[in-house]
């Protein structure tokens, strides 16, 4: 494996991490006091928009022109 997909990999696993934790600690202290929905409710929508994004240029084979490259 090169060097540089191992970091590439490696950046894109803390990301998630961290990602991760800081949406956890959004959901957390959306419980906390009673306004935290206000929270909650668009930490889910964007998270509903990058599930969305990340779908849609996995599915999209017109987008996908690494594929033709050698």
């Amino acid at each position: 494996m090169p060097l540089d997909r191992l970091v590439l990999i490696l950046v894109i696993v803390i990301a998630a991490g961290g990602a991760t934790l800081w949406l956890g600690a959004v959901i957390a202290s959306a419980f906390a006091w009673p306004g935290g929905w206000l929270l909650a409710i668009p930490a889910a929508l964007v998270a509903y928009i990058a599930v969305r994004i990340v779908g849609d240029r996995l599915g999209n084979a017109e987008d996908d022109h690494y594929d033709r490259m050698e």
